[in-house]
C-alpha cells in the first residue's frame, strides 16, 4: 500500500472547444491548450485546500501537443497557474492515452521517496484545431509506425482487430458481438447525459436507439456507419478537447482525512507496441498483468470493487477491461452487460461518469480525469451519477493499442 493520497481534484468541462467556419474552413479556438491546463491546475490546488507554495513538483500528461497544437515543452506552462510554482521542478510525462495516469505514478514515486510532500498532477489535450485526417495522423503516432501508422492502420482498425479476435476465439455470432457493443456504449451514453462535464449528454441510451441509427435514410446515408469493421461509429470515443488534475500528498501528513482518497495499489503493465507479434488479441494479457499488481498491492479481489472506470476508447475496449478486473468472466463480459450488469444499480458500477464514450477522451487528460471523477465519488462529491456504494473504486487507463497499461486501486477515507 503506497503512502500517497489524493486531495484535491478538479475537472474542466469537456468538448470541442473550436468555432468553425465551414465557409472558409478557419478554425477559431475558444479555449486553447493553455487556458485548460491552468484552470484545470487552479482548480486542484484550490480543491486541495493547499496553497499554490506548498505544492513541491508539477507533473504534466500530455500525448501529442507538439503535433495539436505546435507547442512542446509543455511542462513550465504549469508556471502560469501561480507565480508561487515559478522555480519548481515540472516534468511532462507521454505514454499515449495513458499519459496522465504516468504523470500520476511519477508523482507519486516523488512523494513515497521523500522528495516531496505535495504534488499536483496535470493531464491536457487540444485534439480539435487539426482536421479529421490531421487528427487521425497525429494519433497514429502512438502505434507501432514502421507495421501499423505508416501502413494506413487507424486506431479503430487497431482495436477492430481486438474485436475480430474476441469473436473468434469465443466463437461468437456477428448478431450477439454487436449487441455487447452496442449495450456497453447505450450504458456509457446513459450515464453521460447525467455528468454536467460530459462532451456528449444526448447520445443514444439504448440498444434500440443505436440500432436506428444503422438505418440508412432517405439519401442512403447511415448515421451509425462502419468506420473499421464490426466497429461502427458509436464504438469509438471522441475526438476531445479538455484537462484534468489531482493533488497528491504523503498520507502520513494529511490534515483533512475526510477528504484524503488513499492510493491503495497501482499496476503499471507495457505490452509489446505491434500487434502483430502479440500472441493473445482476445484479451488484455498486460491489463491482467496490471490488474493483479494493482490488487495485491492494494490487498483486494475484485469481490471488493464497488465502481470502475475503464478505457473504453472503443466498446470492444470496455468490454474486455470488465474482464481483465476480474468482474466478468473471460468471454462472458459482453453477456454481463446484456443482462443488464454493471450499471447504476448493480453490485459494481463501470463507467458512471459516462467513459471516454460520453465524456469524452482528451488523450493526455484521460487518465487524469479518470482519477479525478474517481475521487470526487469517493469523497461524496459525486460528478454526475453517484455510485451506490463507494469504498473502493478502480481506475483501468490504457495507452496505445492495449500497450500501456495503468490500474489504480482508491479507496475511500475512513
Amino acid at each position: 500500500m503506497s503512502n500517497a493520497s489524493i486531495i484535491g481534484a478538479y475537472n474542466t468541462e469537456f468538448g470541442a472547444f473550436v468555432k468553425k467556419d465551414k465557409t472558409t474552413g478557419l478554425v477559431t479556438d475558444t479555449k486553447s491548450y493553455y487556458d485548460l491546463l491552468i484552470e484545470a491546475g487552479r482548480g486542484a490546488i484550490a480543491d486541495s485546500g493547499l496553497d499554490p507554495k506548498d505544492i513541491d513538483a508539477v507533473y504534466v500528461g500530455s500525448c501529442s501537443p507538439g503535433s495539436f497544437i505546435n507547442q512542446e515543452h509543455v511542462a513550465p506552462l504549469a508556471a502560469e497557474i501561480d507565480p508561487a510554482l515559478r522555480f519548481k521542478p515540472m516534468t511532462r510525462c507521454e505514454c499515449a492515452c495513458a499519459s496522465s495516469s504516468v504523470a500520476l505514478y511519477d508523482g507519486l514515486y516523488a512523494v513515497e521517496a521523500n522528495r516531496a510532500k505535495n504534488v499536483l498532477v496535470i493531464g491536457v489535450e487540444k485534439m480539435n484545431l487539426l482536421p479529421t485526417p490531421q487528427m487521425t495522423h497525429v494519433l497514429a503516432c502512438s502505434s507501432h509506425w514502421p507495421t501499423e501508422g505508416s501502413k494506413g492502420w487507424s486506431f479503430p482498425m487497431l482495436f477492430a482487430a481486438y474485436a475480430k479476435g474476441y469473436q473468434a476465439h469465443y466463437g461468437l455470432s456477428n448478431a450477439d458481438l454487436e449487441k455487447m457493443l452496442w449495450t456497453a456504449g447505450a450504458l456509457c451514453y446513459k450515464n453521460g447525459a447525467e455528468n454536467p462535464l460530459a462532451h456528449v449528454r444526448n447520445g443514444p441510451q439504448t440498444v434500440e436507439a443505436i440500432m436506428k441509427l444503422n438505418e440508412l435514410d432517405e439519401r442512403g446515408r447511415c448515421k451509425n456507419m462502419m468506420i473499421a469493421a464490426p466497429l461502427r461509429l458509436h464504438d469509438c470515443s471522441l475526438v476531445t478537447d479538455g484537462a484534468a488534475a489531482l493533488v497528491l500528498t504523503q498520507t502520513s501528513l494529511v490534515s483533512n482525512k475526510k477528504r484524503a482518497v488513499q492510493i491503495a495499489g497501482i499496476g503499471h503493465s507495457v505490452e509489446r507496441l505491434a500487434e502483430n507479434v502479440r500472441p493473445n488479441m482476445h484479451e488484455l494479457s498486460a491489463g491482467k498483468d496490471a490488474v493483479a499488481k494493482a490488487f495485491k498491492e492494494a490487498g483486494i479481489s475484485a469481490a471488493d470493487v464497488d465502481f470502475a472506470e475503464v478505457h473504453d476508447c472503443f466498446t470492444i475496449n470496455q468490454i474486455l477491461c470488465t474482464e481483465a478486473l476480474g468482474l466478468s468472466q473471460d468471454g462472458r463480459g459482453g453477456f454481463d452487460y446484456i443482462d443488464g450488469r454493471f450499471t447504476r444499480d448493480d453490485r459494481v458500477a463501470i463507467n458512471l461518469s459516462g467513459g471516454l464514450k460520453s465524456k469524452g477522451h482528451p488523450v493526455g487528460a484521460t487518465g487524469a480525469s479518470m482519477h479525478a471523477l474517481a475521487y470526487k465519488q469517493l469523497i461524496g462529491e459525486a460528478i454526475g451519477v453517484k455510485a451506490k456504494k463507494a469504498d473502493v473504486g478502480v481506475v483501468f487507463n490504457v495507452g496505445g493499442s492495449a500497450v500501456t497499461n495503468c490500474v489504480t486501486v482508491l479507496k475511500a477515507p475512513k
